[in-house]
């Protein structure tokens, strides 16, 4: 039986099958972008199971094939920043994130189907779960350098993790995986079909998480990722923009104008983030180092003007400030990762 009891609210619904506990994401309207009610609601699910002698293991799903959850309530912050300023705005954001790592440290295993779109904030809430599903529907992405924003919700955690400068491109361009590119990536576990998904919930309603999946791990290995010598890791930012420029990859096209489009400080802040959460020890000191370049972006017109042109207005012509890589100013990005 479905219901919001638990939850205390409507955008999130459990329902138990035998061992399984399951959170339903119910916002389908909005592609289940996560805001604080969300995030409040799945935490208080958490809560009262985490000591439920009935419940084995949680599962996060949506309502929807369409989306797991687009990311973040962008509307909802940009209005809590235009009235109560930028600290007020990162207080709700922190909140969420919260959950995020709640998910992540959950004494039960939780697994995530990142069925559809899981983008952003989708990803900080499926993409740290213990067991990780994507299907052929899965569209899995970071795109936060697009709106004036950097990577957050511990996605630089998994970006700077991915093989070779692969996650790098990623973090840089926002660019999209399909699920069997994001388990390549190390954004996903296991690709099932998504006709399949409903045989996975009555076999973990069965039996503990540990045996179903290694059931199913022969089935899922990992494809290899392409080299991308145009990201090397150890090149300046300047020096990877030109790679890109002369580079014969079939993505560097795609990749200038992904760049060119985004707010250049977030992408100098994409870039500052990955080289940290690369030397990050645990996913979080990757949120707490994320947490302060949110914090700065958000006290920087970018992130206003990027949601007014990508989802008010929908004029796509962000004006940015500054408009290219060449003029910012880096030595307030390096002061904040300082702090």
């Amino acid at each position: 039986m479905i219901e919001d009891a638990l939850s205390g609210t409507t955008c999130v619904r459990t329902a138990r099958r035998g061992r399984l506990g399951c959170i339903m994401l119910d916002k389908p309207k909005r592609l289940n972008a996560v805001d604080l009610e969300m995030a409040i609601g799945i935490e208080r699910v958490l809560n009262a199971w985490r000591h439920d002698p009935f419940v084995h293991t949680v599962l996060l799903q949506s309502s929807s094939s369409r989306a797991f959850c687009a990311g973040g309530d962008l509307k909802a912050i940009r209005d809590m920043l235009v009235m109560f300023g930028p600290d007020a705005a990162f207080v709700l954001m922190n909140r969420v994130y919260q959950t995020m790592q709640l998910i992540a440290d959950y004494s039960k295993p939780v697994v995530s189907f990142m069925d559809g779109i899981a983008m952003g904030g989708g990803v900080g809430l499926g993409g740290h779960a213990l067991y990780r599903v994507v299907t052929e529907r899965s569209v899995i992405a970071m795109p936060e350098t697009a709106i004036g924003l950097v990577p957050d919700a511990g996605g630089s955690w998994l970006l700077s993790r991915a093989p070779g400068g692969a996650g790098l491109r990623l973090a840089l361009t926002g660019g999209r995986m399909n699920g069997a590119e994001a388990q390549s990536m190390g954004f996903a576990d296991y690709v099932i079909p998504s006709e399949s998904l409903d045989d996975l919930r009555g076999l973990l309603a069965l039996k503990p998480a540990e045996e179903v999946f290694e059931l199913i791990r022969p089935l899922s290995a990992p494809a290899e990722v392409p080299a991308m010598a145009e990201y090397d890791p150890s090149a300046s930012l300047e020096q990877i923009v030109r790679g890109v420029e002369r580079g014969k990859h079939p993505t560097a096209r795609s990749d200038l104008k992904s760049i060119a489009r985004g707010c250049p400080t977030s992408i100098f802040a994409a870039w500052y983030g990955w080289h940290a959460a690369r030397r990050a020890s645990s996913l979080q000191e990757a949120f707490a180092i994320e947490g302060r370049l949110v914090r700065y972006m958000l006290g920087r017109p970018d992130f206003i003007e990027g949601v007014r042109a990508r989802l008010i207005d929908r004029d796509n012509m962000p004006i940015w400030h500054p408009r290219v890589l060449a003029a910012v100013d880096v030595r307030p990005l390096e002061a904040a990762l300082a702090e």
